[in-house]
């Protein structure tokens, strides 16, 4: 069954088939403003849950994006290094950063679904 989660972090991710395609929220894209740089991990790379695992570069400022669960990055979005404009898809439709074949699934319950996430918003805002 495919669903979105998010972070506090602002990673937005995809769940799909033992996949979780990994992106920014539009939220962490609203602060970043305009993008100038970003920075991809090697395909192969096994991380652990918080390691960085891309680099988002704005006129404001540079932001990490953290892997929201452990797993194998089995792809990186070359696309969205050459078009900067993609990262404001969906993390669903070419708007991902990494592709993550996911360690252990029930990771997947400490994670946002979107209603919690909607409220995280409403909290710090």
């Amino acid at each position: 069954m495919a669903e979105f989660r998010y972070t506090k972090d602002h990673e937005a991710i995809y769940v799909d088939g033992g996949v979780a395609a990994v992106g920014i929220t539009a939220h962490a894209q609203d602060a970043l403003g305009d993008l100038v740089f970003i920075e991809l991990p090697e395909v192969g790379k096994t991380v652990a849950k918080g390691d960085e695992i891309a680099v988002v570069e704005s006129v404001k400022t540079a932001a990490e994006v953290y892997a929201p669960i452990a797993g194998e990055i089995i792809e990186a979005n070359d696309a969205v290094v050459d078009d900067l404009a993609l990262i404001s898809n969906p993390v669903n439709d070419n708007g991902w950063l990494v592709k993550l074949k996911i360690a252990d699934e029930s990771a997947l319950s400490d994670l946002m679904d979107e209603a919690a996430y909607d409220a995280y918003l409403k909290e710090i805002d």
